[in-house]
């Protein structure tokens, strides 16, 4: 393992400000106290320029290298927590009842604090690195709020590159996947209208259960039955709410879930059978029934090129036999895709000592992660902007 230098001597104190924003969780476009202790950092380290309130809570530095040049890289990090109450028996646990730190963005501000400080005492690089941290990555659209606030307007970048942690029980591991490594999400609501009554007298209603019970049936079938077997796809109903008593058939229903997908023509697909469906059991059964369909995150799509330039700074940290490009796209997502739409850039995985999930309310860190990522992100932008780099 080859830690740079200054994220070496600095560990100890970025395991500090880890502890101190898991303790201190807040949730999408509420990183107020998050933001303001990134800043001060920022500008204790000697950034260039320090930037606040892009994008809501969003937080950029530039930071010059010693040689000039028009060259820009970025460097982002996610800041915000889940609503999740925390299950860890951690003495760093959260504070705050309700939110929680479960995917790992704490780390991920963490190790860009880390890669800033290094990168500003040595800036050994032509042009520049932009470091940006970014509100609200957890379906509520921060990176989509800092570009449309003018963040690549402001700060131009040629590529941008993001970094996520594995709980993969295998820590000092790279993995990148390259084209399109995470799917793009929606999430849907339907609300069923039909005809309450008294549960002894079936006969005078029109049963929102019964019609949400053949609405999950046909909904779950689309997947194995419309969508071509060689395409990935997800369509998860994940709350059902209906009635209130033991002897009253409820008069409305209301179902919640969430669609993955890969390709754009997939998600149009279906979206077309969710809306016919939803029509369908309406006429079936004279009922009501309404589908509101949001879209939540684009398909990641990484880079060909630039994740072969990440491969090569991992591997000066980690070692060429610790990194990977052979790992499966994700059917989870990640809004750092709004930025690669943007920008060309890629998107890693860096794994950790532990096993237990993300969103998950026992999910514990690995801090021997912390300096490991902070010396990717850095090295991987000294990599960029070396003189005469193309």
């Amino acid at each position: 393992m080859n830690i740079l230098p200054v994220i070496s001597n600095f560990k100890d104190q970025m395991e500090v400000i880890y502890k101190d924003f898991h303790q201190h969780p807040e949730i999408g476009f509420e990183e107020v106290r998050t933001s303001q202790i990134v800043a001060q950092y920022l500008q204790d380290f000697g950034v260039d320029e320090v930037h606040t309130e892009i994008g809501v809570t969003g937080v950029v530095g530039v930071i010059r290298g010693k040689h000039a040049g028009n060259r820009r890289v970025g460097l982002r990090a996610d800041m915000d927590a889940l609503p999740i109450h925390e299950e860890t028996d951690l003495p760093y646990k959260s504070q705050t009842d309700g939110k929680m730190h479960a995917c790992g963005h704490d780390a991920h501000t963490t190790m860009l604090l880390g890669a800033a400080k290094h990168l500003a005492e040595t800036r050994n690089f032509q042009g520049e690195v932009i470091v940006i941290f970014q509100p609200a990555e957890e379906g509520l659209g921060g990176a989509k709020a800092m570009i449309e606030d003018g963040l690549f307007d402001r700060f131009p970048c040629d590529e941008v590159y993001g970094m996520h942690n594995s709980p993969s029980g295998k820590p000092g591991t790279f993995e990148i996947c390259r084209g399109a490594a995470m799917a793009g999400a929606a999430f849907f609501d339907i609300h069923v209208t039909g005809k309450g009554a008294h549960a002894a007298m079936p006969q005078n209603s029109k049963d929102a259960i019964q019609i949400t019970n053949s609405l999950i049936t046909d909904l779950n079938a689309i997947v194995s039955r419309n969508v071509p077997p060689l395409d990935t796809c997800v369509l998860s109903i994940t709350q059902v709410h209906a009635g209130s008593a033991y002897n009253v058939i409820p008069q409305t229903a209301h179902l919640c879930g969430t669609i993955r997908y890969f390709k754009d023509d997939i998600f149009d697909l279906v979206c077309d059978r969710m809306q016919a469906i939803c029509k369908g059991v309406g006429t079936a059964y004279d009922a009501e029934v309404t589908l509101d369909i949001r879209h939540a995150f684009t398909v990641l799509e990484n880079d060909h090129d630039l994740s072969s330039a990440y491969l090569d700074a991992a591997a000066d940290i980690v070692g060429a036999d610790h990194v990977s490009d052979k790992i499966q796209p994700a059917t989870g997502s990640e809004d750092f895709a709004d930025m690669l739409k943007s920008i060309p850039g890629a998107y890693c995985r860096v794994g950790h000592v532990g096993t237990v999930g993300l969103h998950n309310p026992s999910f514990n860190l690995g801090l021997e992660v912390l300096p490991v990522g902070a010396s990717i992100m850095a090295r991987v932008a000294e990599k960029r902007l070396i003189p005469n780099a193309v």
